[in-house]
């Protein structure tokens, strides 16, 4: 029985890391692949298959990740008070799969009903397979930090595979192949964990499981039957983004007010430690809307303005450098960052998280900056080097493994467990608004006229690069000069 094994027992492990999270790792790397192969594909299909202009591409992409993240919040607060993270996933990756099969039976005429699919599905399955990393750790146990990069690095596993796999099968043979492959990884993610599960022990059971059986099967149906009953609604807000912006304006503020009503029943150190979090929250959507360019308008960028030649050698599509490169040089870098933290940790000269967010957001100020570079490499025809696109890309990625796995570290460190769930949900909401951002920011770098030029795209989309080049600079520095006051509010979390 899935009960036999405590949780003292898995937190006391030996090693570096827990053997749990190398199950939980493969799964959520096949769902990676189905995520990062469907996200990959989003504008370009929509560009070159819908025949939908690039402004309402990246305003559209904008949306649907938008909802993406949003649901996150949703899943983990049903998770947190009714469904358990094991109940949630598993309905998650069900959801996941039936939408990418109904994209695979006609990409053009089903795209947006099976997106609304698997919208809501990523909603109930990201954020509760991350919180039950977080419980493999005691709290204060120093190897957390790289148990998270771990998993991030194994994760992107699977957004290399879907990035490359996904997009190249959709652009040179098949939009319904590709669509497909992202429903079968689903299906293979989700088999690793129904038969991993026993050794998570009591993580992730529901918390109703004490509660009378009638009781806790009729909440738990009306989860899944008011999860299917929303789609029609979202399937009229990804289509009429004007509706998008109502949503955006309403969850926000409205979540806001129900972290405020529960960190009232919190002590002191515990409402500090919140406030926090929030802090690091309210900067992951900037640093978000500025990386997420790679959906929506950096997609774009490759499709249009990018050489296909490599180190004047290799001849890749750019589009599959665009989605999967990131995920190559996270691979590689992840776990070599992960054990750099605790080296330094050992040698008690770790940098704190409010400092590892502002170096991620140096990172992102020099790679934007270098993206914008690539506009003094154009030829006549507005192409521009994939070796300098790239390189920015490297850059990135260490901003990215400053702030993202610190970030989800630090949700299930600063919150008490019983928020842990929604937290989790508060850091993939804060993606949704930098999503929703980012397809605004990518819609205000598109070229406006019909037929514009390559070079016209270059220069626009370049002019718009060198503007988040400083914005995320000064985010940067600002991040830095507060860490004294952030890192006191923080308590005994590092």
């Amino acid at each position: 029985m899935s009960q036999d094994l405590t949780l003292e027992q898995i937190q006391n492990f030996e090693g570096k890391y827990p053997k749990q999270i190398w199950y939980l790792f493969l799964t959520e790397m096949w769902e990676r692949f189905c995520f990062y192969g469907l996200r990959g594909m989003l504008t370009v299909f929509m560009v070159t298959q819908l025949m939908i202009d690039e402004k309402s591409a990246n305003l559209k992409y904008g949306a649907i990740q938008a909802f993406i993240y949003a649901f996150t919040f949703i899943g983990g607060l049903f998770a947190d008070k009714i469904l358990g993270f094991r109940k949630s996933l598993f309905w998650g990756g069900i959801l996941m799969i039936i939408g990418s099969f109904i994209i695979a039976a006609s990409p053009k005429e089903f795209f947006y009903i099976g997106t609304c699919f698997t919208i809501v599905g990523t909603g109930f399955f990201k954020p509760n397979i991350s919180t039950m990393v977080g419980e493999l750790y005691h709290p204060g146990d120093t190897r957390r930090d790289a148990g998270f990069g771990l998993f991030y690095s194994g994760i992107n596993i699977g957004a290399l595979l879907g990035g490359i796999v996904c997009v190249a099968v959709g652009k040179f043979y098949s939009w319904s192949l590709a669509f497909g492959f992202a429903g079968i990884v689903m299906a293979i993610g989700l088999l690793t964990f129904i038969f991993t599960q026993k050794s998570l022990g009591p993580i992730g059971l529901s918390p109703m499981k004490d509660a009378a059986p009638g009781r806790r099967k009729t909440f738990e149906i009306a989860t899944f039957v008011g999860s299917i009953a929303v789609m029609p609604l979202l399937l009229l807000m990804v289509q009429n983004t004007r509706y998008t912006d109502y949503f955006m304006y309403i969850i926000g503020p409205a979540t806001l007010v129900y972290l405020l009503y529960e960190m009232t029943t919190l002590n002191a150190e515990e409402r500090k430690k919140m406030v926090a979090a929030l802090v690091f929250i309210i900067f992951s959507i900037f640093f978000w809307a500025f990386f997420e360019q790679s959906g929506g308008s950096l997609s774009l960028f490759a499709l249009y303005n990018l050489h296909d030649t490599m180190l004047g050698v290799f001849h890749i599509d750019p589009n599959v450098v665009n989605n999967s490169f990131n995920s190559v040089f996270v691979i590689i870098f992840s776990p070599i960052v992960g054990l750099l933290w605790l080296a330094l940790s050992k040698r008690k000269k770790e940098p704190n998280s409010v400092i590892k967010f502002g170096l991620g957001f140096l990172f992102l100020a020099g790679a934007f900056y270098t993206f914008f570079a690539t506009r003094f490499f154009a030829d006549a025809d507005g192409k521009t080097s994939l070796n300098v696109f790239t390189l920015a890309y490297l850059i990135i990625t260490f901003g990215e493994l400053c702030l993202s796995p610190i970030g989800l570290s630090l949700m299930t460190k600063l919150a008490p467990k019983k928020l842990w769930g929604v937290m989790m949900g508060m850091w993939f909401l804060a993606s949704a608004y930098g999503q929703y951002v980012a397809g605004l920011l990518g819609a205000g770098m598109a070229v406006a006229k019909e037929n514009a030029s390559a070079t016209e795209k270059l220069m626009s989309y370049t002019s718009g690069y060198k503007q988040l080049g400083i914005y995320a600079l000064i985010a940067g520095i600002i991040l830095i000069v507060i860490s004294p006051i952030i890192r006191k509010m923080m308590g005994n979390v590092k």
